[in-house]
């Protein structure tokens, strides 16, 4: 494959002290990459060290010249009494409401407040998906979704821009099966 748009050598990351490698793997456009592991193995943290949310202690990041990030996190802010629209989030982000799935492009105009859980996640990641990105981090994309929109994110990644290189978090092993092109193993032992 042709250059890379993120690679990680050595990698460890993590918050006060390590919790999380070493690990190598590269992400080239057109993959999608899994960090499978255990509860705890740090998958989320080096998600983040991709990014630059966490600190690196030991090897690298390196990233392709002018790569723009788009990440989704896990968990949701407090959004009560916040007067901010699907739209407008969509907005910020960049990404547009073009194949957005027909139960949810009815609310777009809906304050993000009035959205089920279900609903809002998956406009979350909309936001991510569909922003102009080369790289897109999930961190656990499949979290509050029912079976539709796990069936519609599981065909949209299927189906993912070859422009793109995608790396998912994820607890659901089918999931990860089904929509990865490769899967990194995270251990669950800290580094020393």
């Amino acid at each position: 494959m042709a250059g890379f748009l993120i690679r990680a050598s050595g990698l460890v990351a993590g918050y006060a002290a390590p919790v999380a490698g070493p690990l190598d793997f590269a992400v080239h456009r057109g993959e999608i990459l899994g960090l499978a592991g255990p509860n705890g193995a740090g998958k989320s943290t080096l998600l983040k060290a991709l990014w630059g949310g966490v600190r690196v202690f030991g090897g690298s990041v390196e990233k392709a010249p002018g790569l723009a990030i788009s990440h989704q996190a896990q968990g949701f802010d407090d959004l009560r009494g916040i007067p901010l629209t699907g739209r407008e989030l969509l907005r910020l982000t960049g990404a547009t409401t073009d194949g957005l799935p027909a139960w949810l492009s009815g609310r777009i105009d809906e304050r993000l407040d009035r959205l089920s859980g279900g609903q809002l996640q998956f406009l979350r990641l909309w936001a991510c998906l569909a922003a102009p990105a080369d790289l897109i981090l999930l961190d656990e994309p499949t979290n509050n979704l029912d079976k539709a929109g796990v069936a519609f994110l599981s065909d949209w990644l299927g189906h993912a821009h070859a422009a793109q290189g995608i790396v998912i978090v994820s607890h659901d092993h089918s999931f990860i099966d089904q929509v990865c092109t490769r899967v990194v193993s995270v251990g669950e032992e800290s580094p020393a």
